[in-house]
């Protein structure tokens, strides 16, 4: 059970990025709340929960790590401390542990079904020399991600400075009032209940399917075409902004034409823009602007995974400036963002 003085040295789901072995960020901003995994420096953490997001990491500090994960430690008489988290990492591991992964929403892994399952693993020496190419192909990746973090800083920085002018605002829910906005959260488990899933249809996208700008839905969850007809009000359309409603605030998803058809889900908030007094991707820009994050991040409820709801969104102020300037704002905001993707996307395909 953590103490509050605990909450600096937390590690949560939230913390880990895929395919990374490296913990960036941690620390809870409020007490932590029920039992969580203690952890010791060089221990490895596994988030047992969404197994296909492939988050492994090894422990940076002892400290206390999220209760939907699993702490491991190498027995060294037969697996080297080193060579485990790449082990983990792999195709070979992820792989077995999506299939064994039980649930719908959120697909989990038990320690009793992983427990049974076995792996071949190499020699000892074998191990030593995997262990140090990959933790040096590792430590490549890691440079670069230091290098796209600057990127983004500097992308950040450019919204605090666009979204920080002292133009005539007016609230969001003052625009839903006038009918030029709408908001609405996904269906709760009592509407979208387990037994509505099936293994292939229409996706149901949460955060957990959100990534880079885009909707990843390859994974599920699906529901029928039939199921999906009863939930339309819930149906995705080209320019709805999809924001998260927990975990990472202001994380949001700009609907394109691909996106079409999808459901959001419980954990969703889907924005819409009606009308043609204000433009969706500047709207978008200005939700997930730092500004915007700081101030939905003060009001969210919650502890371990804190929230937003559609009053809080209402409580947002915005300034609409005339038609050519929210124009200009927005090729100069996707002019950065598409440079950043681009530098990410050539170097990981130089990585391959």
């Amino acid at each position: 059970m953590p103490k509050p003085e605990d909450s600096e040295r937390y590690i949560g789901l939230e913390h880990m990025d895929t395919d990374s072995l490296q913990i960036r960020r941690w620390g809870a901003p409020t007490a932590l709340i029920g039992q969580k995994l203690a952890m010791k420096k060089g221990d490895v953490l596994f988030a047992k929960r969404n197994a296909y997001i492939r988050r492994v990491a090894v422990a940076p500090f002892d400290g206390l790590f999220s209760a939907h994960g699993m702490v491991l430690r190498a027995k060294t008489d037969v697996c080297l401390h080193e060579f485990l988290p790449v082990f983990m990492s792999s195709d070979y591991f992820m792989e077995r542990a999506i299939k064994i992964s039980v649930g719908s929403l959120s697909p989990t892994i038990n320690w009793s079904s992983l427990n049974r399952e076995e792996f071949e693993i190499p020699s000892l020496d074998e191990q030593r020399r995997i262990a140090d190419l990959l933790w040096a192909a590792d430590d490549e990746i890691d440079s670069f991600r230091q290098l796209f973090a600057e990127a983004c800083k500097l992308e950040a920085s450019l919204k605090v400075s666009i979204f920080a002018g002292n133009h005539h605002k007016i609230k969001l829910g003052s625009l839903v009032d006038e009918g030029r906005l709408s908001f609405k959260t996904g269906p709760f488990g009592t509407v979208l209940k387990a037994s509505s899933y099936v293994k292939k249809g229409v996706p149901v996208v949460n955060p957990v399917n959100m990534s880079d700008g885009k909707f990843y839905v390859d994974d599920g969850p699906f529901i029928s075409e039939q199921e999906a007809k009863r939930l339309e009000i819930y149906k995705i359309f080209e320019n709805d902004l999809i924001f998260g409603r927990k975990g990472d605030i202001g994380r949001g998803i700009f609907a394109t034409k691909e996106s079409e058809g999808y459901l959001f889900g419980s954990d969703c908030i889907c924005v819409r823009v009606i009308g043609e007094s204000i433009m969706p991707k500047y709207l978008f820009y200005f939700l997930t602007s730092p500004n915007s994050k700081r101030l939905l991040g003060a009001q969210s409820h919650g502890t371990t995974m804190p929230g937003i709801n559609e009053k809080m969104l209402s409580r947002m102020e915005i300034s609409i400036p005339d038609d050519s300037e929210q124009l200009e704002i927005v090729k100069k905001l996707e002019q950065v963002t598409k440079r950043n993707h681009k530098f990410k996307k050539e170097f990981l395909k130089a990585l391959i």
